[in-house]
């Protein structure tokens, strides 16, 4: 404020999440005067840090030669880059090598300590007397090195802070350089950011498989919020082109490479109009975000031969940014599945054709013993029995317990809103204003509220952005295709 003559609003946090304690500091781009806030480009870069270590010498006093050399003699040993590291590069002849010299004895030994160091780690030779050659990839290896420290320091943190107690042999590192994710199944322990820079973000899951998996997820905004103790699937992200990008490609090449709703329908009698605007949806997603698609103004698609390899490509952008998809298959912490009277997701394990496999020991210890107790509830439930060959579950088990819920959830809306509760059925219509959504053990619901009752029917993502508007639908086996607005026909959002 000094330096640039205007008071500024502006915000900070201490970062310790690294091998280097930081801040971030957020200055809004106006001064004091509501004008933009013009600073030189010399200031930002180096400026603000070199008055803010003039303002720490002040404090407590400029650095001695004992602490400068404690610091140093502590990179020595560091299994990341430091600032020894880039000296040693820079000290590198036209042959690329290395002669760990120095102004001074104490120089020296650190520039040798670190080659030392360096070439147990493989990453340094000698070469001949006081010569060495640096990898190559010293730094970037160095970095990530440091990184999966950090990451390790991390997942020990949150681990312990949770109270669960796994073997450090039992952690797995997905990251750019680590293990690729396979499909898994558990509970989140933490979420949080991986590389501020860049917008990266991990999730710690503690899985049914008995490991606990950090891993790398991008950006944090493209996935739903996931609370800690929730139960999620996670899975790579799938780069093939799926079956609507095949089926755009097939009817566009029977229509000169051009497509639209109306050439669908005329292509496949069998298919929905709600269906064929799935189509368009994935159209205009691949537009927007790499431009692989044109749209004519009449709303007609050209559709180039290479359609496929433009998605492949549309995937492989959205894989860097999104590595991995996670489902929320719980909201609800598995301790307090146990004894919930609604259909949760220990149910739908326990009567699955395909339950996830659990390990003996960690997470998926926990569920078999959570499974067991659950049994026990269900049988007093009256909704399981014991047979010779093990458990009985009745045929509409989880609809039972669904109901139960429902109309639990159902009656307290009613008291909120002061409107009786109308169940929506199949085959019938829905329509009102989308009020919010409301998370239940069998999953989110949308609160579709009209003069005198209000409904509940099942959630999609796409309404997001639709809470407080008219919306109207009907009710099939499929679910609900809705229609935004009073009207009743229109652009569908299911």
């Amino acid at each position: 404020q000094e330096d640039l003559g205007t008071k500024l609003d502006w915000v900070a946090v201490d970062h310790f999440n690294t091998g280097h304690p930081h801040s971030h500091i957020i200055v809004r781009g106006r001064d004091d005067r509501g004008e933009n806030l013009v600073i030189a480009r010399e200031y930002i870069s180096s400026g603000i840090r070199e008055r803010a270590a003039e303002l720490v010498s002040l404090d407590l006093g400029p650095r001695t030669d004992r602490e400068i050399e404690l610091r140093l003699r502590r990179e020595m040993e560091q299994e990341r880059f430091t600032s020894i590291d880039r000296r040693l590069l820079s000290m590198r002849d036209d042959d690329g090598l290395v002669s760990p010299g120095g102004p001074d004895a104490i120089r020296q030994t650190l520039h040798q300590g670190r080659l030392r160091k360096l070439e147990r780690m493989g990453l340094a030779a000698e070469v001949g007397a006081g010569s060495w050659r640096l990898d190559d990839e010293l730094e970037a290896t160095l970095r990530r090195t440091g990184e999966r420290g950090d990451i390790i320091k991390t997942m020990h943190r949150e681990l312990t802070g949770k109270g669960l107690a796994r073997r450090a042999a039992d952690w797995v590192i997905h990251d750019r350089s680590g293990e690729p994710v396979q499909s898994l199944v558990g509970r989140v322990v933490a979420r949080g950011l991986a590389d501020e820079i860049n917008d990266r973000h991990y999730m710690i899951v503690d899985a049914v498989d008995g490991k606990s998996h950090w891993i790398n997820i991008g950006r944090g905004e493209a996935m739903e919020t996931m609370p800690n103790g929730c139960i999620v699937r996670v899975a790579p992200r799938n780069t093939e082109p799926r079956q609507v990008d095949r089926t755009i490609a097939e009817i566009a090449a029977a229509h000169g490479g051009r497509y639209d709703v109306d050439m669908h329908l005329k292509h496949d009698p069998s298919a929905t109009e709600s269906f064929a605007r799935t189509h368009v949806r994935r159209l205009e997603a691949i537009r927007r975000a790499t431009g692989g698609v044109e749209r004519e103004p009449n709303g007609t698609w050209l559709i180039a031969p290479d359609h496929l390899d433009r998605v492949a490509n549309y995937e492989g952008q959205r894989a860097r940014a999104e590595p991995v998809v996670a489902d929320k298959l719980s909201s609800m912490a598995l301790e307090r599945q146990v004894s919930f009277n609604g259909a949760t997701w220990l149910d739908r394990e326990l009567v699955a054709d395909r339950p996830e496999p659990l390990h003996g020991s960690g997470f998926g210890r926990d569920v078999r013993e959570a499974q067991a107790r659950r049994r026990q509830w269900l049988i007093a439930q009256g909704l399981a029995h014991k047979e010779q060959d093990g458990i009985v579950y009745r045929a509409n088990m989880l609809s039972i317990l669904r109901q139960r819920e429902l109309n639990r959830v159902a009656g307290q809306l009613s008291e909120e809103l002061g409107l009786p509760y109308a169940e929506a059925r199949s085959g019938g219509r829905v329509e009102g204003t989308l009020r919010r959504s409301v998370e239940l053990a069998s999953g989110k619901y949308a609160v579709v509220e009209k003069s005198r009752e209000f409904t509940l029917v099942p959630w999609r993502p796409v309404l997001e952005r639709h809470v407080g508007k008219e919306v109207s639908g009907v009710v099939s086996g499929e679910g609900i295709s809705w229609t935004v607005g009073r009207q009743r026909s229109g652009p569908g959002v299911s």
